[in-house]
């Protein structure tokens, strides 16, 4: 088969990548900068409170938001990490993790509920989040350095990238599975779409958006680890940085560390959507 010219992909994604990073490079460096300043003010002003306090706050907002039980294990975890000396890089990633989670969320809702209520947009949107979930997770971190540079900010909008499609499918999946009875009779009633969607629908598919958005907030940690490649620091600089240097010990005890976050935000959650389905 060596009389089939072979396509020239690369060239042509490189072509683009390039046209893109001029045409947006005073937009991309704006935002970088707003977004890197917030980062910090966030990471410093968290880091600064003694850790007891914070400990005290995080295992306040899992009792509120979550039970009793939650409240106590992320409190047995957090002293864990506290106690193995990784308190500062666990700070840095719950913000990051928190920050790309809620740009996920701001933009993935508004798209799931219009893919929800228009069949149209959710035929075209469906093989694009195909292609965002299968693309391996290393590939978005090459596009993000040229237009955000490396450090957090281009973690930040690779791990965006990577978790935001499951709260775009869940959320139009919560808005089709809908009984069609329930649309019908509030359409008897003289609702608006705006009523419908508010009082009806959302309501109704909120279980199911918040598995959405419990998947987003996993994909985000997972990434978030991975984006240490490009300067992101955190517990996956610890990974990265264990790596290079041999240390398979230290690279295990930023791992757990991960794990213990991922359990307590994926229980959190969990209580949440429980919560809202009764």
């Amino acid at each position: 088969m060596e009389w089939i010219p072979r396509l020239p992909l690369a060239q042509w994604i490189e072509s683009l990548l390039d046209v893109l990073t001029d045409a947006l490079a005073g937009l991309t460096r704006a935002i970088s900068a707003v977004m890197q300043t917030g980062i910090r003010s966030f990471v410093n002003g968290l880091g600064g409170m003694p850790w007891w306090l914070l400990l005290l706050i995080l295992v306040g907002l899992a009792f509120v938001l979550a039970d009793r039980k939650v409240a106590i294990g992320s409190a047995i975890g957090l002293f864990f990490i506290w106690n193995i000396g990784l308190w500062d890089p666990m700070v840095s990633t719950l913000v990051l993790v928190l920050l790309a989670t809620f740009i996920a969320i701001v933009f993935g809702i508004p798209l799931g509920i219009i893919g929800g209520l228009s069949d149209r947009f959710y035929i075209v949107i469906k093989p694009i989040l195909d292609f965002m979930q299968t693309m391996p997770a290393f590939v978005y971190l090459i596009p993000a350095i040229p237009f955000f540079g490396l450090g957090s900010v281009s973690a930040i909008m690779s791990t965006v990238i990577f978790s935001i499609p499951p709260v775009i499918r869940l959320t139009s999946l919560g808005i089709r599975q809908i009984d069609h009875e329930l649309i019908e009779a509030s359409d008897s009633f003289g609702s608006t779409t705006m009523q419908k969607l508010l009082k009806v629908q959302l309501p109704l598919s909120l279980p199911t958006v918040m598995a959405g958005i419990n998947q987003t907030i996993m994909l985000a940690l997972s990434m978030v680890v991975i984006a240490a490649m490009i300067g992101a620091g955190g517990l996956g600089g610890e990974v990265w940085r264990a790596i290079q240097r041999l240390r398979p010990g230290d690279g295990f005890e930023a791992g757990i560390a991960v794990v213990i976050m991922a359990i307590i935000l994926d229980r959190i959650t969990q209580r949440i959507a429980a919560r809202d389905r009764k």
